[in-house]
């Protein structure tokens, strides 16, 4: 016991001084380097949403070291912003890093205070309460959720506040029943041979609700719907990549090609 305890000091001491070595480098660089030096706030921005996409494929293909690598960029991408923000007198590492230990105490008042939570849905519950609390009285329960969110996992969120707040379906039957209620109102009013016919305005609000209900009846499966989309989004490449391949070894060409044909090299695929 005495020695797991040594071993543990020993790496916390270990991960302070490569931290502060990390802050050092950031320093240098930014003094140093010609292109550390002209970024700003807003040059950062979008490298940083790719950074965040590159180490999200890291973790769906459950990568380690690629999520090692990855966490090592975004965490680059912090302390640039930390960097960037003492500059200008606005906040320095320390600030960032104080306010995040002060606001992860008060939203687990079940561990560092007297509120009490036995399940993973009430310490979730407290933490929407506890959020709203501290952005004031005027914000509401959905205003929290980022708006530049992509729309699938800006559903997701969305739905996972409401029942925070206690608004939800009961039983995953009833959600289902919703999804096969808004299938049915979709293909009764859209459903039509000559598309012209169409109020594409009308059908692209209805087919949202279709991808809502379904969003939503994922959630009851303990299915992450962005995750799975994107496994699916990886086996259609996949297989149409193979598609691609072996009908151009057999010298043939897609543009070329029936749907009948390319059906045998898909089914290929399927097989493999």
């Amino acid at each position: 016991m005495e020695n797991k305890i040594t071993n543990a000091a020993t790496k916390r001491q270990d991960a302070l001084q490569s931290f502060d070595r990390l802050l050092t480098i950031m320093d240098e660089l930014r003094e140093q380097c010609p292109w550390d030096k002209k970024q700003t706030i807003d040059s950062l921005r979008y490298l940083t949403i790719e950074e965040l996409y590159e180490l999200s494929d890291a973790i769906v293909e459950h990568q380690p070291h690629n999520i090692k690598k990855e966490l090592g960029d975004v965490l680059l991408h912090i302390v640039f912003y930390a960097r960037i923000g003492s500059e200008q007198n606005w906040f320095d590492i320390n600030d960032v890093i104080v306010s995040l230990c002060e606001k992860l105490i008060s939203r687990h008042p079940h561990i560092y205070g007297d509120a009490v939570a036995d399940d993973e849905e009430q310490v979730k519950k407290n933490w929407e309460q506890l959020k709203l609390k501290e952005k004031g009285g005027n914000k509401t329960i959905l205003g929290g959720v980022p708006a530049s969110l992509p729309a699938l996992v800006k559903a997701m969120r969305i739905q996972e506040k409401a029942k925070a707040a206690g608004f939800d379906w009961e039983k995953k039957e009833q959600v289902w029943e919703k999804v096969e209620e808004e299938l049915a109102e979709f293909k009764a009013e859209f459903n039509y041979t000559n598309t012209a016919d169409i109020d594409h305005s009308k059908a692209e609000g209805e087919f949202g609700d279709v991808l809502f209900s379904l969003i939503n009846y994922a959630r009851f499966m303990n299915i992450n719907p962005e995750d799975a989309l994107e496994k699916t989004n990886k086996k259609f490449i996949k297989r149409f990549n193979y598609l691609e391949a072996q009908s151009a070894i057999d010298g043939k060409s897609l543009n070329n090609m029936s749907l009948e044909e390319m059906d045998v090299y898909w089914n290929e695929a399927k097989k493999l």
